[in-house]
């Protein structure tokens, strides 16, 4: 156990950014100790540069390595060289917490990092059902779990989104719709998310339905343009994320992309056949999305093929069932030009989902808070001068960093981008 200075009254969190601006889900994600814990909460991008020599010797009760970070596993090569950035917090006290996402793809990283690092909580997205999958190798007797959502609702947002549907009536789109291209090797059910697409286009098109459906990489909505999508549309579907295959060391992915690369004509069973045959259904990853609860919050009605949902969302009650086979869509695309039970939807789900306040920021802080700190959670926090003027001195190498990134992508890409074209 990594037991830090009770009551120290500092949080650490490292995370990786090179994009701006950041998708709304991902900026409240990465700012939720900042906006809604009590202790004084220093962030770190080890993106833009290793750990200073001054934070190794701040008192942290809680060094928080952020899904940011944690996801650059998805380039080979990047998250090592990050990690190398970060062995020098491993000399830091307090307790470690780990925030992974995407629990399908090079899961072996994750455990060694979760020994290398002494990580004491691991806030998996993953049901408790299939953490000695993932985590195979990790001292559950030693190593804390517990289950959290992928995202959830930040009440600063919830004001913005409040403008934003005040703005967007009447709303003139019928159907929206935004996804990543499917991806073979994560399963059947990932192809859900392109093939409802495709379905949906065609059905309310027959309709009469007005539709913004895509799943091309150059709609992606970035900053708030996402929710003020949503807060447009009357109704929006869906299915839960995840996947139903463990790649735990790459290799599948790697297989699979080779394959398709020589066979581009390859369909999933074909694709299946040759890269992982028997296979899919290994992992029961499936699990509610942050668009599900900005949904709820721009009170834009759900289509959403039948899951769980982390048992935050009730079929019939917060969304429009569709069958996995999707043999009622005619049906409910019929009950989506009627109309009559949008509204009843949008009611209780805005209700039960975003009044409650069971799903918020806040309370995902101080349930980790608590978790990881026991009785030293509410320990009264000892503010010092010191500590204030390292965290303003982290404020700004932190902010510097980030500006000169920003310069460099400005100016400096296009420039290089622009001489290359003139070379060839």
């Amino acid at each position: 156990m990594n037991t830090g200075p009770d009551g120290s009254g500092n949080v650490l969190v490292i995370y990786r950014s090179e994009t701006f601006p950041l998708r709304s889900s991902v900026r409240d994600h990465l700012h939720a100790f900042r906006r809604y814990s009590a202790r004084r909460t220093f962030y770190w991008n080890i993106a833009l540069g290793g750990v200073p020599e001054y934070l190794l010797k701040v008192p942290f009760d809680l060094v928080v390595f952020h899904t940011t970070f944690l996801s650059s596993r998805w380039g080979k090569g990047v998250f090592e060289d990050l990690v190398d950035r970060a062995r020098a917090l491993r000399q830091v006290a307090g307790i470690r917490v780990m925030m992974p996402q995407d629990e399908f793809f090079r899961t072996d990283v994750l455990g060694d990092f979760i020994k290398e690092f002494e990580i004491d909580l691991v806030l998996s997205v993953a049901p408790e059902t299939e953490w000695s999958t993932i985590y195979p190798s990790v001292d559950r007797a030693r190593v804390r779990f517990q289950q959290v959502l992928t995202g959830y609702l930040d009440e600063a947002t919830l004001a913005d989104i409040e403008r934003l549907v005040r703005q967007s009536r009447p709303r003139p789109i019928d159907i929206g719709y935004r996804a990543w291209h499917a991806l073979a090797w994560l399963g059947r059910h990932g192809q859900l998310k392109t093939s409802i697409a495709a379905r949906f286009e065609a059905a309310a098109e027959s309709a009469g339905l007005t539709t913004d459906i895509s799943t091309r990489a150059e709609d992606t909505f970035y900053g708030d343009g996402w929710l003020r999508f949503l807060a447009s549309c009357k109704y929006t579907i869906g299915v839960e994320g995840g996947a139903t295959i463990l790649d735990a060391d790459g290799s599948l992915r790697e297989r699979t992309e080779q394959f398709l690369r020589d066979h581009p004509e390859a369909g999933f069973d074909e694709t299946e056949a040759s890269c992982f045959p028997g296979r899919d259904d290994e992992l029961q990853l499936k699990v509610l999305s942050p668009r599900h609860l900005e949904a709820c919050a721009t009170r834009t009605c759900q289509v959403l093929v039948e899951g769980s949902y982390n048992g935050v969302l009730q079929a019939g009650v917060h969304y429009l069932a569709l069958r996995a086979d999707l043999s009622n869509l005619d049906e409910v695309v019929a009950d989506m030009k009627q109309d009559d039970r949008r509204e009843a939807i949008v009611a209780a789900a805005y209700r039960d989902v975003v009044e409650s306040g069971e799903w918020s920021y806040s309370r995902l802080v101080s349930d980790t808070e608590r978790t990881a700190l026991g009785a030293a959670a509410g320990t009264p926090i000892a503010r010092s001068v010191r500590g204030t003027v390292l965290l303003l001195l982290t404020r700004a190498l932190d902010w510097r960093n980030t500006a000169m990134w920003r310069v460099r992508h400005a100016l400096v890409v296009p420039l290089r981008s622009r001489a290359s074209r003139m070379l060839k």
